[in-house]
């Protein structure tokens, strides 16, 4: 199923999205909701980010370029970090480039939508906690990483999260792509399977450390490709099976006089 959410005139909607339909529902879709009736058309609508964050996990560096250069062993504490439920925006909204530099980086990612409540899950259980998945741009201004290696301004800025278009619920994440097109022109398209850290091993190892909610969001790193972008160029990050998250990029002042 691909759950969303969306806005009709100023109502915000939650929905099941099939073809060019959407299916309202009311509840909580990590725990029990219903279908209202109501139908709406996709063309009609406004899709928002297909849900409010709990909280958002990245990992970093999580990529190679080919199977031959997987590490032999994995790294003993991998490098994850933390990016605020402010920064999030959906499909077709602006990424806005802050103040005082000119350019930012994209980065395609698969994005996990944690659906139980999971603590010290060991990695042969762990995506049974899992609710879905989405797409997410993970957008860096590494002119902001401090000089001893935080990155957390660097992830932090409004709009730096588009997430979307949908939550898909049925799909293998091990047999997908993840893809970037900048203006058009194809810059990432890599399998799952040139994670470094692979998808079962990083959410057990976080489950670990911290628990594991409904509505958390892990990004599972961006493929070899990413590079810096400025204003007027535009986004598409597609994962074929979910859809495509399409955004642009806007300079602060510019975004301030729209």
């Amino acid at each position: 199923m691909k759950f969303t959410r969306f806005t009709q005139g100023s109502t915000v909607y939650s929905g099941v999205l099939t073809e060019n339909t959407i299916q309202e529902i009311k509840g909580d879709i990590f725990g029990e909701w219903e279908y209202t009736g109501n139908i709406f058309s996709l063309a009609d609508v406004t899709l928002l980010s297909p849900l409010q964050p709990n909280q958002i996990i990245g990992i970093g560096a999580n990529y190679v370029s080919k199977r031959e250069d997987l590490p032999a062993e994995l790294p003993e504490i991998p490098v994850f970090f933390f990016k605020p439920t402010s920064s999030v925006i959906g499909p077709e909204e602006e990424i806005v480039i802050p103040t005082g530099i000119e350019q930012v980086k994209f980065e395609s990612e698969l994005a996990i939508v944690i659906g139980k409540e999971a603590k010290n899950v060991p990695e042969s259980e762990v995506l049974d906690y899992v609710f879905g998945y989405t797409i997410g741009n993970d957008v860096t201004a590494p002119q902001f990483f401090h000089q001893d290696g935080h990155w957390t301004i660097g992830k932090s800025f409004d709009t730096f999260t588009p997430l979307g278009p949908v939550i898909e619920t049925e799909l293998d994440p091990f047999a997908v792509k993840v893809e970037a097109k900048l203006n058009s022109v194809e810059k990432q398209n890599s399998a799952t399977e040139l994670m470094i850290i692979p998808i079962r091993r990083m959410l057990s190892y976080l489950t670990k450390v911290m628990t594991l909610k409904p509505g958390d969001v892990i990004l599972t790193g961006s493929p070899v490709g990413a590079e810096f972008v400025g204003a007027g160029e535009i986004i598409e990050c597609e994962i074929k099976e979910i859809g495509t998250l399409r955004n642009s990029f806007v300079l602060a002042k510019e975004h301030a006089k729209s």
